[in-house]
């Protein structure tokens, strides 16, 4: 329907355009009746519907309308599948549509700073570009059903502890190349209707009124045409918040902050076109949902179940598989045991916490799968609710798995060890899960750990078991896509989007995570997950993008499209896959950029492309990317742009950032010119890297080194002096150099260096 939202703008009140600056209640947004603006609802939704229903009030966090729970953010994102995830988002919209939802907030895009944060669950990945092309492809798929998304929480919301007040103090380079690339990527890309802005400070100003934020970056530098919402409860001041790009603060507050809008307008506090521009940006976004309804749509719950259990399976891990561990034999007796494999943990704690359609267990999935050819045998081994060791749970354990030919045993994380609300203070899992495993292992030569968790667990355990499988938090089809990998109807194809390090101290951000209570710290600077890891030659306990397969996957046949460009130019990459394995299988092919000479400190590797692809036994496929400026650059934070020093650049290509298959390089010119000041506090290195300054710096190398002797010194000495004078300041020059070269002399040649 065609409207003239400027129009509409025009003839209404100052106190109906501060009225929609605000929400009606919980849920909902205002109308104004009187010129034909209708009130949406908005729901919480990064993995699955959270309506509320009547009964519940507000909040509905006890009680929501049943929607199909998918896998979490975290399991979503380790299924490196573009198409699954768009998939998911398709069935996401279709059900917001059948409820009359106009916007779902969600995804989370948020980077994964620490493993300890408790909202990691929700989150993607520790690296931007997969995030931002999985959070794309989420948006996308949501909105081609007519309603809108809410990509959250812009920016660096990366901790729970004090998440409504820490300052988080981030450098320029770290927050443009981390935390707001995958942002960045989703906007221009997807265009999501909303963005939330998170709690906390950025640089000491509040998300929420944070103008270069909300304005400057995400409004005017990436063109985001919908509108800027607070989370729940994230406005500080109204006005402020609304001059530096926030449309729009929920929830609901009686109309308490409507008033300071009305009041800064009538006192010439703020103008009331900014205040018009928000409400056309409101109205826009309100008319795209109620235009995009479609009253006449169900969802199929059936249907979605298929599809959550696919995608389930598409995001499970599998760390270690030794010795034909996996997959299980589908005859004799298979125990399973711990209470997660009777009593699934498929989501994670806080506002995304949904009711699902249904439930699937491991125990009873596994047996359907299996049918009269065998069975599965059960005990519990610990209680959900108690994190101590229970000795006759465990006892009871340990003679099902005795008497089995293989032991599952399904361990993890408990609602009380992680959720939204409050970080974890270490990476250890509940002792009465720890001590099952041992008790476990002490009876049975064959056993297999599935994990069940949002965020990197530490692995004392780890060369005991023959295999490990991490399922991660997979939504309401969990427990039937955890059958199809144990018993290899499904081969695991899915890959770690974070690093697992061997304990938390490995950590980059341990020693300045949470914080000292008022302001945390960034001080890794770009050096996140797997790009400190490579930096300092650690090794984790499972490396970014590892995963293992039943099928094998043989790379050859590396090609680039060019050994020298510009730095305007594309490069086209190829590479062929082969399954040389026996049964059919899906590989994710990374493609990761270094660069071998820089001025700055950068990562070892960045990864700038990745496919995946589907392989029957014995075939193989061509898999190409396309490489742009932005593969190759970095932010130079004096310029404020994105750079591209020439010189070598490697491309290389693996199966995870550790296990690179093969490497090509390419040379790469840069359009960057620097423009170089010198004065007297440059040094000859600085005048030796110009052009027109080098043989001048050479001949003043020779002589000064004659001067102070250093022909007469033994190579030791020699090579101390060079090193000196190299990075002597010209002023020294002049004033130690004997008379060699005079003060004119040198301030001539500074005035020709600069152009004078």
């Amino acid at each position: 329907m065609q409207r003239n939202i400027k129009d509409i703008v025009r003839t209404m009140t100052l106190e109906e355009k501060a009225s929609l600056c605000s929400g009606l209640d919980f849920w909902h947004t205002k109308s104004v009746d009187r010129v034909g603006i209708p009130s949406i609802m908005m729901t919480d939704g990064p993995h699955g519907m959270r309506k509320a229903t009547e009964e519940t009030g507000d909040l509905g966090l006890n009680a929501s309308v049943p929607a199909t729970c998918f896998p979490s953010g975290v399991g979503l994102a380790a299924s490196w599948n573009r198409e699954l995830i768009e998939n998911v988002g398709r069935a996401l919209g279709r059900e917001a549509q059948a409820e009359n939802v106009g916007i779902l907030l969600g995804p989370a895009v948020n980077i994964k700073r620490s493993p300890l944060c408790g909202r990691n669950f929700e989150y993607f990945s520790e690296d931007p570009y997969l995030t931002g092309e999985i959070a794309k492809h989420h948006i996308r798929g949501i909105q081609s059903e007519g309603v809108g998304t809410s990509i959250k929480h812009f920016a660096a919301n990366n901790q729970e502890k004090l998440r409504m007040t820490i300052n988080a103090v981030v450098d320029e380079r770290p927050l443009r190349e981390i935390y707001l690339a995958g942002f960045e990527t989703a906007v221009r890309e997807s265009q999501p209707w909303t963005v939330m802005c998170a709690y906390n400070r950025l640089n000491g100003v509040y998300c929420a009124e944070n103008e270069w934020l909300l304005t400057t970056v995400l409004k005017k530098e990436w063109g985001h045409t919908g509108i800027v919402v607070t989370d729940w409860g994230a406005c500080n001041d109204r006005v402020a918040g609304l001059a530096a790009g926030q449309e729009l603060e929920m929830p609901g507050n009686g109309g308490i902050t409507d008033v300071d809008i009305v009041r800064a307008v009538k006192s010439g506090q703020l103008d009331v076109t900014i205040l018009d521009r928000a409400v056309e940006r409101l109205l826009d976004v309100t008319f795209r949902a109620i235009d995009g309804h479609r009253p006449d749509v169900k969802f199929d719950a059936t249907a979605h179940h298929r599809i959550a259990r696919d995608t389930a399976a598409e995001c499970m891990v599998l760390l270690k598989n030794e010795d034909g561990a996996l997959p299980l034999a589908r005859k004799g007796t298979v125990a399973f045991i711990g209470e997660f494999a009777r009593t699934p943990r498929y989501q994670g704690g806080g506002s995304s916490h949904m009711n699902p359609t249904r439930i699937d267990s491991a125990v009873e999935e596994a047996q359907a799968l299996i049918g009269s050819g065998g069975s599965i045998s059960f005990a519990p081994g610990y209680t959900l609710e108690n994190s101590a060791p229970e000795p006759a749970l465990i006892a009871e354990a340990v003679k099902v798995a005795k008497s089995a030919d293989a032991a599952v045993v399904f361990i993890g994380l408990t609602d009380q060890f992680e959720s939204e609300g409050f970080d974890r203070s270490h990476m250890e899992i509940p002792a009465s899960h720890t001590a099952l495993l041992d008790a476990i292992l002490a009876v049975q030569s064959h056993v297999v750990v599935v994990l069940s968790n949002g965020s990197p667990i530490e692995m004392p355990w780890v060369s005991r078991p023959g295999a490990i499988l991490e399922s991660y938090l997979g939504g309401q089809a969990w427990g039937g896509a955890v059958a199809d990998i144990l018993f290899g109807v499904t081969s695991p194809s899915g890959k770690l989007a974070e690093t697992f390090p061997e304990r938390i101290q490995d950590n980059p951000s341990y020693l300045s995570f949470p914080g000292d209570g008022r302001n945390v710290e960034y001080r890794e600077g770009v050096f996140v997950g797997y790009r400190y890891y490579d930096k300092k030659l650690f090794k984790p306990l499972f490396p970014f993008g590892h995963g293992l397969s039943y099928a094998e996957f043989q790379y050859s046949d590396l090609k680039l499209s060019s050994s020298r460009i510009k730095d305007s130019d594309e490069l086209g990459v190829t590479v062929r896959i082969t399954n040389i394995g026996k049964v059919v299988g899906k590989e994710i092919v990374q493609l990761y950029v270094e660069d071998i000479e820089s001025t700055v400190i950068r990562p070892v590797r960045e990864l700038k492309g990745f496919q995946k692809i589907g392989l029957k036994p014995g075939e193989s496929k061509q898999v190409s990317f396309t490489l742009s400026k932005r593969s190759f650059a970095y932010w130079d934070q004096p310029t404020s742009g994105w750079r591209v020093e020439s010189g070598e650049f490697h491309i290389s290509i693996g199966s995870s950032s550790r296990d690179i298959r093969c490497t090509g390089s390419v040379t790469v010119e840069s359009s960057f010119r620097v423009d170089t000041h010198f004065d007297l506090n440059s040094t000859l290195m600085d005048v030796s890297c110009h052009p027109a300054g080098a043989q001048f710096a050479e001949q003043v190398r020779k002589g000064f080194m004659a001067h102070l002797g250093a022909g007469s010194l033994d190579p030791v000495g020699a090579l101390m002096f060079e090193a000196m004078v190299n990075e002597m300041p010209l002023r020294n020059i002049v004033r130690m150099g004997g008379g060699q070269i005079s003060s004119e002399t040198m301030q001539g040649l500074i005035a020709q260096l600069n152009g004078g």
